[in-house]
This record gives structure tokens, sequence and C-alpha cells, in this order.
């Protein structure tokens, strides 16, 4: 099992802490969040969000302190302010509609997903069917489904393959949300590739390197945790999925948890090993408040469960290189701002 062990606990202490690593942010959020502060930083509050800018209420409530505002829709940005599109990405209608209210856009999708609505749009100009394998409402799936809507059928697991038709059978692409489960990915790709021979895969990995890194170190630590804790929020897909991972490596008990104290002491009755991990739009502040209430309950030896080292970063988007504020108030008089 991994190898760094934290100071040992003192007097005999068969209590132990598995920290699953990579955890936690990664390279599209992280750039998303540093987005919002830069832009906060420098055109000053408010800035406007479509949707959150990353799926963790942590993260969400720290940058409403700050000035931003979230919000559902487009028509609710105020003509000639400043909106972000966050991680998960947006359709083309969204564009134009930001366009329409003369908004100053910042484009903060992660570049994993945007690679994603690419190969949508290339696939639907050579006319394939797209199979997108995603979960139904969750924000990626309605931004990449928007780039091809009229190609687009999406699979929401293996038991929908049986509903699935498509024009032709020898045109047929799948694509998938990037924060599924490996696992679940595979088992609905197999039972579309049994209904459609021909079935075409894309180009390269649509799965995201972080949500599949998480996994792999949770599977590591699972059969030897007698619980798993996964800090996430619950609309965050990726944080979801790390709980269900974590059973199915073989963990006796995992749950979600945004914050330390939703823990439920109830759950240690019997607990000698306790895994700890985190979704991919978590900041680390989070899991230190886990292990500091594990460790006041005596789980203070920590092991690292290492699966991979992650080096992947993102430049900021373009526009924070640009006066925004000027763009946008030169949208709203009716003139048009310099490219």
């Amino acid at each position: 099992m991994g190898g760094m062990t934290a100071t040992p606990a003192g007097p005999s202490n068969d209590k132990r802490v598995l920290l699953a690593a990579p955890r936690g942010y990664c390279a599209g959020v992280d750039r998303a969040v540093i987005a919002v502060e830069k832009a906060l930083e420098q055109y000053g509050a408010p800035i406007y969000v479509r949707h959150e800018i990353v799926h963790n209420k942590y993260v969400v409530q720290t940058l409403e302190k700050k000035g931003a505002i979230f919000v559902d829709a487009t028509a609710e940005v105020p003509e000639g302010s400043i909106v972000m599109f966050s991680a998960h990405g947006v359709a083309p209608t969204v564009h134009t509609e930001a366009a329409e209210r003369k908004l100053a856009t910042i484009d903060a999708t992660c570049p994993l997903v945007t690679k994603v609505h690419k190969e949508a749009v290339r696939f639907a100009k050579e006319d394939y069917d797209i199979l997108l394998i995603g979960h139904e409402g969750h924000e990626e799936v309605i931004g990449t489904s928007g780039e091809a809507p009229e190609h687009i059928t999406l699979v929401d697991g293996p038991e929908d393959v049986a509903n699935v038709t498509v024009r032709d059978d020898s045109k047929v692409v799948w694509l998938s949300q990037t924060t599924l489960s490996v696992d679940e990915t595979m088992e609905t790709v197999d039972a579309l590739k049994e209904k459609f021979p021909q079935l075409i895969s894309p180009p390269s990995d649509d799965i995201c390197y972080a949500t599949q890194n998480r996994q792999i170190a949770v599977k590591q630590m699972g059969a030897d945790a007698d619980l798993v804790i996964v800090v996430g929020s619950r609309n965050s897909s990726n944080s979801v999925r790390l709980v269900e991972v974590a059973l199915g490596a073989g963990a006796r008990d995992a749950h979600l948890v945004d914050f330390a104290e939703e823990i439920d002491e109830a759950w240690l009755e019997g607990v000698s090993t306790v895994g700890v991990t985190s979704g991919a739009s978590v900041p680390e502040v989070l899991v230190e408040g886990v292990l500091e209430w594990l460790s006041q309950r005596g789980f203070e030896d920590v092991e690292l469960v290492k699966a991979a080292e992650e080096s992947i970063t993102f430049s900021l988007p373009k526009e924070l290189r640009r006066d925004l504020r000027a763009e946008a108030a030169a949208l709203a008089a009716g003139a048009r701002p310099t490219p």
C-alpha cells in the first residue's frame, strides 16, 4: 500500500487513516476558481457566473463573499455586465444569449470538456449519430448536447441502451461526460457495442484524467477501509462516483460530506481504518478539517495511498488579458469592442 506515514500516534493505536493521492482540485477546477478570483481583482465586483463555477458548496460561498454572483440563466445578468461560464461548459445558444444581452464574457470551460465539445461538432459535421454517455440534467451534458442537438442522443447508463435507435448502424460514435466513473462508462460502451458492432470510440479518452486518478486511488484503499469518507458536494458527479467506487472496491461503508461536522460519529463504530479522499472540485482545507476531526477521535496515523502524479496545468482564460469592463461598456453603448 502507499508509502508515506505521518507522525505515529504514540501508544499502541490500531486506528489509522488512508489518505488518497491524488485528491481534490484538478487543473480545470483550479483554473476556473482562479479565473473568478482574478476577474474580481481585475474588474471589481460584481462578476456574474452562470451556474456554480464548480460543484462545491464551500467554493461557491467563498466566491460569493468576494463579490461573485451566481445565476441560473443569462437573462438574470444585467446588460453591459461581465459574465463567466462555468468549468462544465455551455451550449452555443448561451454564447448567443450573452451577445444579445450585450455581455462581456469569460469562458472558464475546462479544456477537457472543450475537447468533447469539439469532437461533437466534428462528428455532427460528418453526419454521425452521437451517443453521449452521461447523466440527464448535468450541466456538462446540457452543454455538450447543445453543440449538435439533432445528432446527439443521451445514454444514461447501460439500462438505457435498449431504447437507443440510430439512423445508420455504420455511422455511430460514442462520447462521454468527463466526470463519470471509468467502469460505469465502459459498461455502457460494452452494451452499446453489442447493439451497434460498428460503434466508433472517440479519438482519445473522454473521461477526465483527474476523475480516473481519484477513482484508482480509492480502488487501491477501498478493500482495506472499514469506512471511506469522500469530501464533496452532492451535485458533484465525480464526488458521488467516488462513494460508489469505494463500495465497489470492498469498503464496508462510504459517505459523502461537504464538511467535517457532517460526519456521524456512529459511522466509526467498529471501524479501525478510515479512507479519506475528495472530489475534483474540493479545496484541501476541507480535507484538512476531516483529518483534524478524525484525529480528535484517535485516528492520528495517516498513510498516503498514492495512485498517480499529476502535473497538468491549464493557462487562464484569454479574456482575462483584456479590459472587459471597457468592452462591456462599449457593448452596452452599441459599439463594437476591439477583439
